[in-house]
């Protein structure tokens, strides 16, 4: 599945809907230590979201509509979010200060651009803010070799290095119109589940209960050593299960990359 077609971490002229780094990658800026504030039943987080395309865009309207401070940036300025701010409530920022005084951070920029993030964008965060991944490799329809992730390391822990801070992997997979349209209350049968993946048991919970509040169910994927089970060309990765199913293409999962996701 192309991300022309699925709409998945794509480029935005696709259809909507749709630590330990190795040699050669860059060890980034300094980590910041574990610190979660518990999330549970909690409506009122500052989020920052870098990243307006398809995903960025719908978690910016899902999660003001949640009651949550949401602070939005893109790679162009605040002047062209006025749309999507005047519809949300949004607060539109430049990239280098989206995250001022957020909880919780979504990075949601095309891959070959994290790079490219300000430098100290994540400083005026607060202490243990949770970072989430929302990228995906996509080196022959948009983001160019990267010999790294070729190599074998898997996307979110690339992520991670080029930003020097721990990432949460989630919503990669994830159809952008079912953040609007498939969010379902706790307890509903077949409820709709999403892979999470992160290093830090904490961090992971904060978003597996923003995902509940969404609407949706969510499963352990692992550590970001064990994300690849939900990069593209995985069975899940588009996958619209339930979280039994979602177990079972987890478990499905081989680690060898296909071809269309390669360079």
């Amino acid at each position: 599945m192309s991300p022309e077609k699925a709409g998945i971490g794509a480029p935005r002229s696709a259809v909507e809907g749709l630590s330990g780094a190795p040699a050669g990658v860059p060890a980034g800026r300094a980590v910041r230590a574990s610190a979660h504030r518990s999330t549970v039943g909690r409506s009122d987080m500052r989020i920052g979201i870098i990243g307006a395309g398809n995903i960025g865009g719908n978690l910016t309207r899902r999660l003001t509509a949640l009651g949550h401070q949401v602070t939005v940036a893109n790679s162009r300025s605040p002047e062209t979010l006025s749309a999507l701010t005047e519809e949300t409530g949004a607060t539109a920022a430049e990239a280098a200060h989206a995250a001022d005084g957020a909880e919780l951070v979504v990075v949601t920029v095309p891959l070959k651009n994290v790079p490219d993030l300000p430098e100290g964008f994540l400083e005026g965060a607060v202490p243990g803010a949770v970072v989430v991944d929302t990228n995906n490799y996509y080196p022959r329809q948009r983001d160019g070799r990267i010999d790294a992730i070729e190599d074998g390391l898997p996307e979110s822990r690339w992520v991670s290095a080029q930003i020097g801070h721990p990432v949460v992997k989630a919503f990669n997979g994830t159809y952008a119109q079912d953040l609007l349209d498939r969010g379902t209350e706790p307890g509903t049968p077949h409820r709709h589940a999403l892979p999470v993946a992160g290093d830090d048991p904490a961090a992971k919970q904060v978003v597996r209960d923003l995902i509940d509040a969404l609407g949706f169910d969510t499963v352990d994927t692992g550590t970001l050593d064990d994300s690849w089970r939900q990069q593209p060309g995985t069975p899940v990765y588009g996958s619209r299960g339930d979280a039994e199913e979602v177990r079972r293409l987890l478990d499905a999962a081989q680690p060898e990359r296909p071809a269309e996701f390669r360079a």
